[in-house]
């Protein structure tokens, strides 16, 4: 596993060079790869030039975020898969290949079965690309049920429910972006987690949860910095990824106000402190 940083995650934004540099200013060992940014970079960069700098400062690629919009209309997925081969090509060639997407866990206008349907679908073609240039993509299921119980129809957040979605696409290249904050939230245990392969897992987000707040009642946009409040098991978390063998990105996302009052630099070096203690306390 590696320190990983997605300035996005942290509610900043930097070009891709200045990432780099906070990254490596700050103890990360990895950056994650923005794919429209990338298109851009190297047309006057080579993905050599950029896999040196990366070699130079000590870090590595994460992952990506899935470009392509799957949740509406025909015309846009159709639209955005067309361009996913040539993204896919063009971050494998730099050695990224974990990519990540999250599922709503709700529809207000589909019913759950239609909705599934929809998903393998949709999710089936991705993976099929992503796979022809040896990525694999990492679902994510949204765990709090304050994010679902005002829509009409319920949808995908549990663990076991992606399981039998990837089944359902029949796809060996699709796992988990398995966040902390959702496995806490649809009330998971490290007995669960430890019964996981690595192959299950793409991609990891952690973070803590405000205390004095019963989990069905936490709200998902209202976090902590990993290891700040304890009420999340984190170590526990980080061990049983340890255990399965994960060897992928560990990114911190959470969305706490006060780190936006903060410089950049001064926030980047404080969510990586604060990594850097649960890291300490599982023993990593």
């Amino acid at each position: 596993m590696f320190k990983n940083l997605n300035l996005g995650a942290l509610g900043f934004r930097a070009a891709f060079f200045e990432t780099v540099e906070l990254a490596a200013a700050t103890g990360f060992q990895g950056v994650d790869l923005d794919v429209y940014e990338m298109e851009n970079v190297l047309k006057t960069k080579s993905v050599e030039e950029i896999k040196t700098l990366l070699v130079q400062r000590k870090l590595r690629f994460g992952g990506w975020g899935l470009p392509v919009n799957f949740r509406g209309d025909d015309e846009v997925f159709q639209k955005e898969l067309e361009r996913l081969p040539m993204q896919a090509q063009m971050a494998s060639s730099l050695g990224c290949f974990r990519v990540f997407t999250w599922i709503m866990p709700f529809s207000d206008t589909l019913p759950y079965k239609e909705n599934f349907e929809l998903h393998v679908e949709r999710l089936g073609a991705v993976a099929e690309i992503l796979g022809k240039y040896g990525c694999v993509l990492g679902l994510e299921f949204v765990g709090p049920k304050t994010s679902r119980i005002n829509h009409k129809y319920e949808f995908i957040h549990t663990m076991e429910e992606i399981f039998e979605l990837r089944d359902a696409m029949g796809a060996k290249n699709v796992g988990l972006l398995l966040d902390c904050w959702h496995w806490y939230t649809s009330h998971g245990t490290i007995a669960q987690l430890e019964q996981l392969k690595d192959k299950d897992v793409v991609y990891v987000h952690v973070n803590d949860a405000p205390p004095g707040i019963a989990v069905d009642e936490q709200i998902d946009s209202v976090r902590r910095l990993p290891g700040e409040t304890g009420v999340i098991d984190i170590a526990g978390f980080l061990n049983a990824m340890k255990q399965i063998g994960y060897d992928g990105p560990v990114t911190p996302e959470p969305f706490d106000k006060k780190l936006k009052e903060l410089p950049v630099e001064t926030a980047v070096k404080t969510v990586s402190e604060a990594l850097d203690k649960v890291w300490k306390k599982a023993g990593l």
